[in-house]
């Protein structure tokens, strides 16, 4: 069986610990020998296996997601597990796996349309990250590691909706962006949001609502006042340091549309959240067609034209790729 492992990932084990890479390398072999040895991730086709980072010097815990074909291995997910995560008892083994298939209840009925929407996502983020560690540095250390399965939980459980399996494997890869000297990687140099602005924004915009609701009783239906919907999730923002308006998901929809804390009308729906990713990561590798947008380089740094400050405009250097 051959086994892949993204570049990325690589890196991650190279910024993990100087014995990462090795370990990452024997259970490389590991999985070569027992392709099956993880369980369900909770994400249709990502298996999960964990690592005991005591067999390997300068190595903490880890925790490995893989897809599983019938002709290869694909690693694609690499972070420090939890110190509390178990690893060799069976019975707490048996209880996280359990959790974890309890979590992927409500996922999209189709688990083959499920397993494509994962690898479209997981392609789509690998090739923007993949440009952004090759031309614009700074933007690509201010990605943050991917969240937990157990975070993600966690936020589902505050916003009180089942995250859609294109959202949650996003934020299995990165859980949010920091900004390169202040720009966000997407068009529009808008950042993805981290889980704890996600819950921020998502409970403005549900009180926004909860205060409209209080007069929407006594207005007439055809005159009754939406700011917000329940299913929405703020997933992107304006900028990194920006969160007065951006992108939500719609996790009934699928389609992106924009927010804001203003409370305008309905934004417009935009597209799904693969197709924004994707036409992203095309942007980037195809410049002279990018609609819109261009991506430029402002020192390490990735810049869209669209809004930079016109102070910076003699700093920016177009990518013509």
């Amino acid at each position: 069986m051959k086994v892949e492992i993204q570049p990325d990932v690589r890196d991650i084990a190279a910024r993990l610990g100087g014995g990462v890479p090795y370990a990452l390398k024997a259970l490389a072999g590991q999985l070569a020998d027992d392709p099956d040895m993880g369980w369900p991730s909770g994400l249709p086709g990502i298996l999960t296996v964990t690592v005991d980072g005591g067999m390997f010097d300068d190595c903490p815990d880890l925790s490995v997601g893989y897809i599983r074909e019938p002709d290869r291995i694909e690693i694609r997910f690499l972070r420090a597990a939890p110190p509390t995560e178990p690893y060799t008892d069976a019975h707490d083994q048996e209880q996280e796996q359990e959790q974890e298939q309890e979590q992927g209840q409500g996922q999209p009925a189709d688990p083959a349309a499920a397993a494509i929407t994962v690898r479209e996502v997981a392609d789509a983020w690998h090739r923007i990250t993949g440009w952004l560690q090759s031309n614009a540095p700074d933007s690509y250390a201010a990605l943050r590691a991917g969240a937990s399965p157990a975070a993600i939980a966690a936020l589902e459980d505050d916003l009180g909706i089942r995250i859609p399996v294109e959202l949650h494997v996003l934020w299995l890869l990165t859980s949010g962006d920091d900004g390169g000297n202040g720009w966000g990687c997407l068009p529009g140099n808008r950042a993805l949001m981290t889980l704890d602005a996600v819950a921020a924004a998502y409970r403005l915009k549900m009180d926004a609502q909860a205060h409209e609701d209080t007069f929407n009783t006594d207005r007439p239906e055809d005159e009754r006042i939406t700011v917000w919907k329940a299913t929405r999730i703020p997933v992107v923002a304006l900028g990194p340091a920006d969160s007065t308006s951006g992108l939500y998901l719609d996790a009934e929809s699928g389609y992106l549309g924009r927010w804001s804390h203003y409370n305008e009308g309905p934004g417009e729906v935009l597209d799904t959240l693969v197709t924004y990713l994707e036409e992203a990561a095309d942007m980037l590798e195809a410049p002279a067609l990018a609609p819109g947008d261009k991506p430029g380089l402002i020192g390490g740094a990735l810049v869209w034209l669209s809004s930079i400050d016109p102070a910076q405009e003699d700093r920016w250097q177009p990518w013509t790729g």
